[in-house]
């Protein structure tokens, strides 16, 4: 079943949840005012999958029930399928700024191979849980928010360490019938306007950290769950032209005693596997990342030269102006390569479905994350200073001001005044305004800080074979050292001529738009066969 936009709001009126928004109690979650921008965001990656011209790409196979679903809840299997994702989080982010259900389908990947991975080790019947969830949920078109992060409390010390324990939620109790679970999630995005919460380990354990290894399924309105939230983007608010129309929500989930029923639960305790689970998440995450980023990169291109016409300069002959928007395209499009080629290079896993590529996807979220304030300085230059001295918008309205502001503050003869405002209080709304600051915020952390990123790099990034080709070019052998680490990583996708591809795999679909097509990526059906 494919929802619409309309059928998701709808949707949403059979859950309670006990939501607050800025310190008040939200009666209809469907129809507050604080949380339309992301209702609205969030159901347009419902539409699309429905649009004729889009449904190419937005739906996708699932191999393991054989029914078609939402690509941004796909668990994909092949390289094709994850550059079709990329594409369809770009398609959707260009519209919406962040798609936020796209978290749904990382989750889902990184599940598939933990509960897998568990269940080949330990015994058990994990994967077959999750996969009964997952295509119900899939097959319900449902949207899940994931609960990854914890309060974390004294970040010096592990979880079992802490002085309140539900700094981070864990197992209090186990139940002939399933568990129970309280302590708090953090940044959960999306969390008020979702069907399902789908509660993850949020980094490596320790035996003595066993109650805290936990991953399950909640619904929103689960007796015991409370969730505190901002306001999506900037409602009513006469000067964000984008914000008021599209913006995101995150939350802080309260859990106090939750019950979960086992057929929900899929890591309960196994400590030795929440650390895969939560970098498999990550990568999964990362790599997603970078098209939602490159779509909200696509909103600042496209402005900048909007605003550069506005103002009655041709890029052409403004060559100050133009290697500004080219080191923005440059931005842009560089770390969505990493993206590519993370897909490109992605590794089948035991589970049956691919990972992407490790290095790749860390250094693409690593890219957009530490440049993110360099895009939104390249849209502040091209735009010219008129977003800082801009007249609030009631002006446009006052009787003695607005006739006056309208003549002087044109810029090209045929281009009207209000057109001209109205660019610059979308760059405005998505670089100088409180929203813009905080896409700024989401980008540096969402997904994992830096830190965290060049940890992922180099504990995967293969030196060892740039140290072997030193060697050999030094006319030595490889040094072996015993110990010498350095010296055993290879180059990831680089282990044959072939690389990691699933062979046969699914070719990329075309793009609804050409034009996007060859400024991007071919789909594969169009390039030729590599010569074997």
């Amino acid at each position: 079943m494919f929802m619409s936009g309309k059928d998701y709001r709808e949707s949403l009126g059979a859950y309670k949840p006990r939501v607050y928004v800025n310190g008040r109690k939200v009666k209809s979650v469907a129809g507050d005012a604080d949380l339309a921008a992301g209702i609205n965001a969030l159901g347009l990656s419902y539409d699309f999958a429905l649009r004729p011209g889009l449904a190419q790409l937005m739906r996708a196979p699932q191999h393991s029930s054989g029914r078609e679903v939402n690509r941004l809840t796909h668990v994909g299997c092949s390289s094709a399928d994850l550059l079709n994702k990329l594409e369809a989080v770009r398609l959707v982010c260009q519209e919406t700024g962040c798609a936020q259900r796209y978290l749904t389908g990382d989750a889902y990947s990184a599940l598939y191979q933990a509960t897998h991975r568990v269940d080949a080790e330990r015994g058990g019947d994990y994967h077959q849980r999750f996969l009964a969830y997952m295509h119900d949920a899939q097959e319900r078109d449902l949207a899940c928010a994931v609960a990854m992060t914890d309060g974390k409390g004294d970040r010096s010390r592990r979880p079992h360490q802490q002085e309140n324990p539900d700094s981070h939620v864990r197992i209090v109790a186990r139940r002939k019938g399933g568990i129970v679970i309280s302590g708090v999630k953090a940044i959960v995005t999306g969390a008020p306007y979702v069907h399902e919460i789908l509660v993850m380990p949020g980094r490596n354990m320790t035996r003595a950290d066993a109650a805290f290894a936990v991953c399950c399924a909640v619904p929103v309105d689960a007796k015991g769950l409370c969730i505190v939230a901002r306001p999506a983007g900037r409602p009513g608010v006469a000067a964000a032209k984008f914000s008021a129309r599209y913006g995101q929500s995150t939350g802080v989930c309260l859990f106090e005693r939750v019950f979960v029923p086992w057929e929900r639960v899929f890591l309960a305790g196994e400590w030795q596997h929440a650390g895969f689970l939560t970098h498999a998440y990550a990568t999964h995450h990362r790599h997603t990342c970078i098209g939602a980023r490159a779509g909200f990169g696509d909103l600042l291109i496209g402005a900048g030269a909007l605003m550069t016409e506005a103002n009655g300069i041709d890029l052409d002959r403004a060559h100050n102006l133009r290697e500004q928007m080219v080191e923005l395209i440059k931005i842009v499009e560089g770390f969505y390569a990493c993206g590519v080629a993370a897909s490109v290079y992605a590794a089948p896993d035991p589970a049956g479905n691919v990972m992407p590529d490790v290095v790749f996807s860390n250094i693409g979220k690593l890219l957009l994350a530490t440049q993110i304030y360099d895009m939104h300085r390249l849209a502040h230059h091209v735009s010219g200073g008129l977003i800082v001295s801009l007249p609030g918008p009631d002006e446009d309205h006052n009787p003695v001001t607005a006739a006056r502001l309208a003549d002087v503050l044109r810029g090209r003869a045929d281009i009207p005044y209000d057109k001209r405002i109205e660019v610059a209080r979308f760059i405005e709304d998505l670089t100088a305004s409180s929203q813009g600051g905080w896409y700024s915020v989401i980008s540096l952390h969402g997904g994992g800080s830096p830190e965290a990123m060049k940890k992922e790099i180099w504990r995967n990034y293969p030196v060892g074979n740039k140290v072997e080709l030193v060697e050999r070019l030094l006319e030595r052998g490889l040094l072996a050292a015993p110990g010498r680490k350095i010296a055993k990583n290879r180059q990831p996708g680089r282990c044959c001529d072939t690389g990691c591809a699933v062979p046969g795999a699914p070719q990329m679909v075309p793009l609804p738009d050409p034009a996007a097509a060859r400024r991007r990526i071919k789909p594969a059906s169009t390039r030729k066969p590599a010569k074997k």
